[in-house]
């Protein structure tokens, strides 16, 4: 299943790229054991192999932060999401649970610390854009907390709203919940990440919503440029 995204010239012009695609007929559900058992060894693989004063240095994460830079964020206060995910894994042993879907996401996002959303996928309107923001526009995140823009900031947005603050915020509106059926997976690139670990980011997310949340129903990986 292919949807209409597209990214605005002066977007891609940054080297800003995604991939994405669709899971249906997935269950959301809480507390799986499984999947908190393959999150602490995930973790403790993770301890084996960053340091935390190092991480900013690791090339794929610094291809990010070298983009946010140029958008005018700070990447030192606002972390790109992956690395928020690696440094919470490295300083306390832990990552945050949400739901399976959600937190399988999560874990492909830190195998290859590539940002990645989901969306419940009936709550999108298409046609969606990777754009730069408007001044006056808002996000309201997935903490509740709504977030007027400046202009100029990198979003992902349908034809009713703002769906990702590029590349570290979500919005609440579209967020996965015990009702959700089918998801929309969005992986962003960076100028110097790879093609191909930005589309195994989503297949890494099909993976695990097939181990972890009775995934059957997998759409094509759809590169936007």
């Amino acid at each position: 299943m292919s949807i209409d995204m597209t990214i605005d010239r002066g977007v891609s012009s940054l080297g800003i790229f995604c991939y994405y695609g669709v899971a249906e007929d997935i269950t959301v559900e809480k507390g799986r054991v499984d999947l908190k058992e393959y999150v602490k060894s995930l973790i403790n693989n993770s301890l084996s192999t960053y340091n935390l004063d190092r991480i900013k240095d690791i090339p794929i994460i610094r291809s990010y932060r070298d983009v946010m830079w140029r958008l005018g964020i700070d990447p030192t206060k606002i972390r790109v999401s992956s690395e928020a995910l690696l440094r919470r894994a490295v300083r306390s042993n832990s990552l945050p649970s949400v739901n399976n879907v959600v937190d399988s996401c999560n874990i492909a996002s830190l195998e290859t610390l590539v940002p990645i959303s989901v969306f419940d996928f009936n709550k999108v309107t298409p046609p969606l854009t990777l754009r730069f923001a408007k001044l006056g526009e808002e996000i309201i995140d997935v903490d509740d907390n709504v977030r007027g823009l400046k202009g100029g900031e990198v979003v992902l947005s349908d034809s009713r709203n703002i769906l990702h603050l590029y590349p570290h915020r979500d919005s609440k509106l579209t967020s996965v919940d015990l009702n959700t059926k089918n998801v929309l997976i969005v992986a962003y690139g960076a100028p110097g990440i790879p093609y191909m670990l930005v589309r195994d980011a989503v297949d890494k997310s099909f993976r695990y919503l097939s181990m972890f949340c009775y995934g059957r129903r997998f759409s094509e990986v759809f590169k936007v440029v």
